[in-house]
């Protein structure tokens, strides 16, 4: 089988634990080289068995036989780089969220079309088949008429001394680092986008950034979608999607690797409570999925259109941070 030839652009943790791995064991993907500033990342490389090292960014985007790159750089250096990748002919995976803000994929797009490569957001849970059987159950009526979403994700910051997470100026934030995660799981799952967003948050006196939001959406189907995201509350990932004869919950909604990779959906109706439980890779799904679009030459299932609408949402939920006020989109 011909693999696409990765090559990833710092030692990010996320990288370094999730990404890079799914690469090595993606069945149409090679990991080449791995880069950082200077020689901090080298033992790195070596640990784990990647065949080249470089010292700066721009020498891993100078090597010819690299043909797509993975970017889970801090979130203001995304565009930067993704541009970068994207003028020297590589494809670009690059984690969520993609920008800082709605306008930011556009400059992406044209770069895109200019070179002839593709760019997709790494959000990498949709590529877990729990989703899809949510939708399974949705459009069967078991549930019945769709009513309301919530969803919820959140962790304890420990160390906030370094944090960039934690840092307004390189996108920190909790809609930036998980509140997009429910905002894209309501666009995907309830297949609508929001019309109105009100958001209401916990911001940090020193920092300026968003510990914890509470957020409700309403959108063009009718479908109201209240979630909340959070630095400062313990570990929660989940979504629920009720409607007038039952409820769907799944609970390892966006990080099922946790457990293996396991994914759990309970339904709730009138007949009784049943559990299914749907196991997938979905870091090594959405690597191999991004290999075969490069090898096929079609567009990914997650294309900047996506990335775009994502963004407005973000950036209507920040707005109305600011102006302590319901946003219209």
């Amino acid at each position: 089988m011909k693999k696409v030839r990765w090559g990833v652009l710092s030692t990010a943790t996320i990288g370094l634990t999730q990404g890079i791995p799914a690469i090595q064991r993606s069945k149409n993907a090679e990991l080449v080289g791995l880069a950082s500033r200077g020689d901090r990342g080298r033992a790195k490389a070596g640990v784990l068995s990647i065949p080249r090292y470089y010292d700066s960014y721009e020498k891993l985007l100078d090597d010819p036989e690299i043909e797509s790159v993975y970017i889970p750089l801090p979130n203001h250096l995304h565009l930067e780089w993704a541009v970068k990748a994207a003028r020297k002919g590589k494809h670009v995976l690059c984690e969520k969220p993609a920008f800082l803000h709605a306008e930011d994929t556009k400059e992406m797009a044209e770069v895109c079309r200019e070179q002839g490569v593709y760019f997709m957001e790494a959000f990498m849970y949709q590529f877990h088949p729990q989703h899809e059987r949510v939708k399974e159950i949705i459009a069967s009526g078991e549930i019945g008429e769709v009513k309301l979403m919530r969803s919820s994700f959140s962790f304890y910051i420990r160390d906030r001394e370094e944090n960039i997470r934690l840092s307004k100026e390189k996108g920190g934030g909790s809609i930036y680092d998980v509140g997009c995660y429910s905002i894209h799981a309501a666009r995907s799952i309830l297949q609508s986008e929001p019309v109105e967003i009100q958001a209401f948050s916990d911001l940090d006196p020193d920092t300026g950034v968003d510990l914890s939001s509470v957020v409700h959406m309403k959108l063009e189907n009718g479908i109201p979608v209240l979630f909340d995201c959070s630095f400062d509350m313990a570990n929660r990932e989940e979504y629920e999607v009720v409607g007038t004869k039952g409820t769907i919950t799944v609970n390892r909604a966006f990080r099922p690797d946790v457990y293996g990779g396991e994914g759990l959906i309970m339904i709730q109706t009138k007949e009784g409570q049943r559990e299914e439980k749907v196991t997938g890779d979905q870091y090594q799904s959405q690597i191999e999925h991004f290999s075969s679009c490069i090898l096929e030459g079609k567009e990914p299932s997650h294309p900047l259109e996506e990335t775009y609408k994502n963004m407005q949402a973000i950036d209507a939920c920040y707005e109305s941070i600011q102006k302590r006020q319901l946003v219209n989109l």
